[in-house]
């Protein structure tokens, strides 16, 4: 009779007859009595009131009793730590009993069993069975350091068991070194600390890959896996790695060939693209992938999944592959629609013909989802393939005939993409697609039929009688069809304005009067604006030259896909999402491919005064800095300025004929409504500050600029990467003049991938100073969802210049011969087409005051001041002669280091 008999029972009064059967001195029916607790314990009844009957069983030499009793103890211990203490003294006896089996079913016990206060007793019987004699022992225990440390890691590091489990990985028996591997593995993800806990070096890794040959399966996918976390010191060692793993893609489990081919797609990654070495490797690498495609479906998929990656990464492994994946009659949907992407990627002139045969196969299927993607699959091939579109148009248009619904509807949607992709080439096929008007049904369909006519309006005669006939149920239709309408009513009116105005004004009352959709309210309402205002401007808005859509508009982003080449034949690359996206805890060692040899040295060409990106000092100072919210600063304290001046003479500039030029007059504006006009200060071009290639997808394009007394830093952020972007903050490094962000950076949140978001950041002069060369230089570290990233650039000098800069004519004239002649600069301003009087206003609107002028021997001179926001002050004297373009200037001043950047300034303001 079967143990089945144990489930059965459900007696009452049973826990008291199993306790007294328990305690029977026969050992049969004791034996009985324990099979009978675990099969209620198995069904959820609670037997935990047998407790100490159960604990006393502990006492025997028959194997099979013994384990029925350690898994009551490992279910039950938790809740009963205190009597779980009673059977420590079994289990310490048990770690050296004869038989190895009862001394490793003894340590795994113990492992299993998560009680601190069984614990401190754990260490010694593990430290004798991490050097038992028996290597199944050894194997058992390395496991039960891992269980050990993820309930106590600091007793594992000061009991010296880190040590023992190294030693381990240079055992003789291949499964102690894989369990070794395996533990250390698990030790390392848990880490608090997020570095290894055990560094390898060369040695250790041969003598992995010796064992590599002799261990079983899975103790072959540890191993690998742990390869992949080791990077070669060299190339020569990353080929010998790559020969020594290479055996393993002939291996029969799917996920040892996974694994090998994840360390293989690293170290080639390390070696130069276009040796031989690497040709040979990658054609090595199709058979393996091509044979997992004969497994069953769910093994399929998961393999669909990561070759789906690792042809994102290396398409050359399987571009001869394209057969293997043709669909069958009998896989399943799943299976057919990754095997489709993954045509769709391998798809190139040297194979289309083959492609499209199949694609119009499938388009007549019965499965509805996979005719639709299989008709999006013939768009993308004609967008991607240049020489195949014309080909593939015909073969939509064939489909268009047969006058299925969703297939009419699909076609429509795709060749819409291909007349973005290729203007002025497909548009005779139009007047069949207005045929199948009627026939749109779905949103999207009909929003792509509706753009298409707007495009082309100029093309189709009634254009718009067939926007009309849409206009008729405008509030039923879905947003996107609503949007789409009203931007194609309204190009068909700058198109056609005399027969269509009633048409524009219809749909603009219907978004702007009827609709409660604030997205369609807004458009419309900007349209009505632009045509009323200025129709030109709307022209040039509304047919705008579009750019040409991407060949892969669904490409993982580079570092996404670096990440999850890592975690080929885990999850990760299943779910296409890094581990931390869908893991919760620890967020772990973000993994990443290791940069390629012949880029190790490029350097980035910085742009205009973008400064290259970081120096080892730069990455210093930011790393250390607190990115969380800062506190907000008060913008109108100023360092004391240092009093240089005294009363003196003031004879030279007695004879001035110009008044101290004023920061800003009130006109006839001002008069009536009783506000001053704010002057135009200069702010340069907005300069490429982080490409998207440093940036993980970010760029940042920005400037500086002075308004009301307020130094901003202006910014463009713009999402390149294919995830959403959010958790922005920034902090500046200490620098010349103590900018500090005045208040935390608002971005919107999230910034969806393509999205742009332009920004204004206040900032004080109350940071901490440090001289910085050159001394406007900036170095900033802004942080996201993916990471912390670093850039540095130039502030202009002119958004020191502070209001207050205007100095008194006899101060001026004493600081100017108290300040050393030594102290004085010269500098040429070239081709600078201002007159004398533009000059003064010019500088006065960038706080550059105007002291004085002078008539001499033919030339004007201007005598002016600025103040910085540190408190130092810069005397200028400009010779401007009329007719000659060029400038010349003469600055005073104490801080010499800020003179080239005055020079700078003047020199943007003046040709601005």
């Amino acid at each position: 009779m079967t143990d089945s008999k144990y489930f059965t029972t459900t007696k009452k009064g049973e826990i008291f007859e199993l306790k007294s059967e328990l305690n029977s001195d026969k050992k049969e029916k004791k034996r009985e009595a324990v099979k009978k607790v675990i099969a209620s314990m198995t069904v959820g009844k609670d037997v935990s009131a047998l407790f100490p009957d159960v604990v006393n069983c502990m006492q025997t030499d028959n194997l099979e009793l013994k384990k029925l009793v350690y898994l009551y103890l490992m279910n039950y211990a938790k809740s009963n730590p205190d009597m779980a203490i009673m059977a420590v003294n079994t289990f310490v006896k048990d770690c050296e009993d004869p038989n190895p089996l009862i001394r490793a079913l003894a340590v795994r016990t113990m492992g299993c069993i998560r009680v601190e206060k069984i614990t401190e007793y754990l260490c010694e019987p593990l430290r004798k069975c991490l050097r038992d004699e028996d290597p199944y022992v050894r194997k058992t225990a390395a496991v039960c350091v891992a269980k050990l440390y993820d309930i106590n890691a600091q007793l594992v590091d000061d009991q010296g068991f880190l040590e023992q489990l190294k030693e381990l990985l240079s055992d003789s028996n291949p499964m102690v070194v894989a369990n070794a591997v395996a533990a250390l593995s698990e030790m390392n993800e848990a880490s608090i600390t997020g570095s290894p806990l055990i560094e390898m070096n060369s040695q250790t890794i041969n003598k992995l890959l010796t064992a590599l040959n002799e261990c079983t399966e899975w103790g072959q996918v540890f191993i690998l896996d742990s390869l992949a976390n080791y990077s070669p010191k060299d190339d020569r060692e990353a080929q010998s790695i790559c020969e020594r793993i290479t055996p393993r893609l002939a291996h029969a489990n799917a996920a040892v060939v996974l694994s090998a081919i994840k360390v293989l797609m690293k170290l080639m990654e390390m070696l130069p693209t276009d040796s031989d070495f690497v040709t040979t490797l990658t054609k090595k690498l199709a058979p393996p992938l091509v044979t997992l495609l004969s497994t069953e479906p769910e093994v399929q998929y998961v393999a669909l999944r990561n070759i789906n990656l690792i042809v994102q990464k290396r398409p050359d492994i399987l571009k001869h592959e394209m057969k293997v994946f043709f669909v069958k009659y009998n896989d399943p949907i799943y299976v057919k629609l990754e095997k489709l992407d993954i045509m769709i990627r391998l798809a190139s002139q040297a194979n289309i013909a083959q492609v499209l045969s199949e694609l119009k196969e499938y388009a007549t299927e019965v499965d509805v989802d996979f005719v639709r993607k299989a008709v999006r699959a013939i768009g993308r091939c004609a967008i991607k393939v240049e020489q195949s579109a014309e080909r593939c148009v015909s073969t939509l248009l064939d489909l268009i005939q047969t006058k299925v619904n969703y297939v009419v509807q699909e076609a429509i949607v795709v060749i819409k993409d291909i007349f973005r992709k290729y203007p002025n080439k497909y548009e005779s096929i139009i007047s069949l697609l207005c045929e199948n008007l009627d026939t749109l049904d779905e949103p999207e369909a009909r929003a792509s039929m509706i753009w298409i006519i707007g495009e082309y309006a100029e093309r189709i005669d009634n254009a718009d009688e067939l926007l009309e006939s849409f206009l008729e149920g405008f509030h039923d239709e879905n947003t996107q069809v609503q949007l789409q309408l009203l931007t194609a009513i309204v190009k068909l009116f700058l198109k056609r304005p005399t027969d269509t105005q009633e048409l524009v004004q219809q749909v603009l009352s219907l978004a702007t009067q009827d609709s409660d959709n604030p997205d369609l309210r807004d458009r419309g309402f900007i349209y009505w604006r632009l045509l009323s205002t200025d129709p030109g401007a709307a022209k040039d808005v509304v047919l705008a030259e579009k750019p040409l859509i991407s060949e892969e508009t669904d490409l993982l982003e580079p570092t996404l896909l670096d990440e999850l080449v890592c975690h080929i034949s885990s999850l990760a690359s299943v779910y296409h999402k890094p581990p931390n996206a869908f893991v919760e805890g620890r967020p772990g060692l973000r993994k990443s491919l290791p940069a390629r040899n012949e880029n190790a040295s490029a350097s980035n060409v910085p742009q205009a005064a973008v400064i290259p990106a970081p120096q080892e000092s730069l990455i210093g100072d930011l790393l250390s800095m607190d990115l969380t919210t800062p506190a907000v600063v008060p913008t109108s304290v100023q360092p004391p300025s240092v009093d240089l001046l005294a009363s003196g003479l003031d004879s030279l500039l007695t004879t001035s004929d110009l008044p101290a030029a004023s920061s800003s007059n009130t006109g006839l504006l001002g008069d009536i409504f009783g506000f001053t006009p704010t002057p135009v200060s200069y702010s340069p071009p907005k300069q490429l500050w982080l490409p998207s290639e440093n940036g993980k997808g970010l760029e940042i394009m920005g400037t500086f600029s002075r308004k009301n007394g307020q130094i901003s830093m202006d910014m463009t952020l713009k999402n390149k990467a294919m995830q959403p972007m959010s958790g922005f903050a920034i902090q500046l490094n200490k620098n010349s003049f103590g900018l500090t962000p005045a208040r935390p950076l608002q971005v919107l949140n999230p910034l969806l991938p393509t999205a742009s978001y332009e920004t204004s950041l206040p900032l004080a002069t109350t940071g901490l100073v440090q001289r910085m060369e050159p001394i406007t230089n900036l170095q900033v570290a802004i942080k996201n969802n993916i990471d912390v990233l670093y850039y540095a650039c130039i502030i202009p000098m002119n958004v020191f210049f502070i209001e207050d800069g205007q100095m008194d004519k006899r101060v001026f004239l004493k600081t100017w011969k108290d300040i050393p002649a030594e102290n004085e600069v010269q500098f040429t301003l070239k081709n600078v087409l201002c007159n004398t009087e533009a000059i003064v206003l010019k500088m006065s609107q960038n706080n550059v005051f105007t002291i004085a002028k002078r008539h001499v021997e033919g030339q004007d001179m201007l005598y002016q001041s600025l103040k910085l926001t540190n408190g130092n002050w810069v005397l200028n004297e400009l010779k401007i002669q009329p007719g000659n373009p060029n400038i010349t200037l003469s600055l005073k001043l104490l801080a010499m280091e800020v003179a080239q950047g005055v020079f700078q300034a003047y020199d943007a303001i003046l040709h601005s």
